[in-house]
């Protein structure tokens, strides 16, 4: 089946959504008002049973279908609300009111999405058990998925599986991908404080330069993609930052070092923490400096569920056609914390095409509307399939 048209008959009103949350958003875990227009919305469409506050703003609310919902499966579908810390440069009607935040990676259009399906499954109600509306925040920073988690959000509401969706800018309109096992990588942050001893640039023999050793540990991080790994295994390490001195003849007393990991296997992601921090033990003392790790540990990788993900393929299949489903693309090195959600319970993470456009976290993007009507036809239709009547 293509697209629900009852779902087609309120693209406008998604749109609408969307573009009142891109107008206003809000970072990490203060998501006041994007959560209140959810709630919102929610109750408009005769949705009660919402709660509110977990994750600080996250919202789940809850939909009951046929024959003995108390006692049947729950499925989830997630969405994440919270927004980037960086300006927007659409010039668009609708582009952000709030200097330096903005909607760049399309969660405002990942709400819409969910909010469509929970007004059609709400009206229609033809599956059976429950379906759990998971509204998430802090996704690009805090891992409010794993927070959600922690608070009990599976348990709390017997959710069985659950999945969620994010657009792709650059895959061919209406394309929907996925893979069984790891689809996104874990991702991890570094951060090295260096401390030596300051003095004048026309005397470095009574100093200790922190600006020389800062060089050579960087040097030195990058062989352990080079030297110490098994080249198969996915690894990238990115130092991203290097923050010293203020002036051509002062030696600088310290330098920060920071960057980022990005693992798949837990043995590999052990292995890197275990060289940076003997590169840091080693170089200290060889530069005369101090040097001192703090390795924090974040994103697990996103792994699909191999059977959920081919269930969720073959309702991709009715939605867009077979020749528009792909299910067993490559993995990539970006970081998800719906992998906290995929710990938790078995389901699979899918992108939506959205045909041509700036990339996500561009200062240009702009979340595709035409596409919400079928993100919301694939989380209906998941409902419906998975829990039939």
């Amino acid at each position: 089946m293509p697209v629900i048209n009852r779902i087609a008959g309120f693209a406008e009103d998604m749109t609408a959504w969307r573009r009142h949350l891109h107008e206003n958003p809000e970072l990490g875990f203060d998501c006041f008002e994007t959560a209140a227009f959810v709630e919102g919305k929610l109750r408009e469409f005769g949705i009660t049973e919402i709660h509110t506050g977990i994750a600080k703003t996250g919202v789940v609310a809850l939909i009951r279908g046929q024959g003995d919902s108390e006692n049947g499966p729950v499925i989830g579908l997630r969405a994440d609300m919270d927004a980037l810390p960086m300006p927007e440069e659409t010039g668009l009607p609708y582009a952000s009111k709030v200097e330096g935040k903005m909607h760049a990676c399309g969660h405002d259009g990942h709400t819409a999405m969910l909010l469509g399906a929970a007004k059609y499954l709400n009206e229609t109600k033809n599956f059976s058990g429950t379906v759990a509306l998971i509204f998430q925040p802090a996704e690009e920073d805090g891992g409010g998925g794993g927070v959600m988690v922690d608070e009990g959000v599976m348990d709390r509401f017997g959710i069985d599986q659950v999945y969620g969706i994010h657009n792709a800018p650059g895959v061919p309109f209406g394309m929907m991908q996925t893979t069984p096992g790891p689809i996104m990588a874990a991702v991890d942050t570094f951060h090295i404080n260096i401390t030596g001893v300051g003095g004048h640039g026309a005397q470095p023999h009574v100093s200790k330069d922190p600006v020389v050793a800062a060089v050579g540990i960087v040097q030195a991080i990058q062989t352990i993609s080079s030297r110490n790994h098994y080249a198969l295994n996915d690894l990238v390490i990115s130092v991203t930052q290097i923050h010293t001195g203020s002036a051509e003849n002062v030696i600088p007393e310290t330098a920060y070092i920071n960057g980022t990991v990005r693992t798949f296997d837990k043995e590999v992601q052990k292995l890197v923490m275990q060289r940076m921090q003997e590169i840091c033990d080693g170089m200290g003392p060889a530069y005369g400096v101090e040097a001192k790790l703090d390795y924090e540990v974040w994103y697990p990788a996103t792994i699909n569920d191999a059977a959920k993900t081919a269930f969720a393929a073959d309702v991709a299949r009715e939605v867009v056609g077979g020749e528009n489903v792909q299910d067993d693309i490559s993995r990539e090195m970006g970081a998800e914390d719906f992998s906290y959600m995929l710990e938790a319970r078995p389901g699979a993470y899918l992108f939506l095409g959205a045909g041509e456009g700036a990339a996500v976290h561009n200062t240009k993007y702009d979340f595709n509307d035409e596409i919400s009507p079928i993100g919301a036809s694939f989380f209906a239709k998941l409902v419906e399939t998975a829990q039939p009547v």
